[in-house]
């Protein structure tokens, strides 16, 4: 699995409708052969900063990025936020799914 988490942060007049701006681009990735999960979620310190949490399978980085809908998200995003995004990217070779954490295990 690839494995990418970004944290946005968002120009104050788009925090309200970020997600709203996002959507296109968040549905067609979802809808990647590739895709395994694409998660935004904000933050409850900060309201202008988004986190991004993506899956994809080993092999799907080239189709993701070469992607008309992640083409268009690079001239879009930049217009929403403050600043470049950072980024934690990496590679877990043969993981497809998550795993249930054992020392938090809930009893049914």
């Amino acid at each position: 699995m690839i494995l990418i988490n970004v944290k946005y942060k968002v120009r104050p007049e788009f925090v309200d409708t970020f997600r709203q701006e996002v959507a296109a681009f968040t549905d067609a990735t979802r809808a990647e052969d590739g895709c395994l999960f694409f998660d935004w979620y904000r933050s409850t310190e900060e309201d202008d900063v988004f986190i991004l949490v993506e899956g994809f399978k080993d092999d799907a980085a080239e189709a993701h990025v070469n992607s008309e809908h992640f083409k268009q998200a690079c001239v879009d995003m930049p217009k929403l936020l403050v600043e470049t995004p950072t980024i934690i990217n990496t590679l877990i070779p043969g993981k497809t799914e998550w795993d249930e954490m054992a020392e938090f295990k809930v009893e049914k």
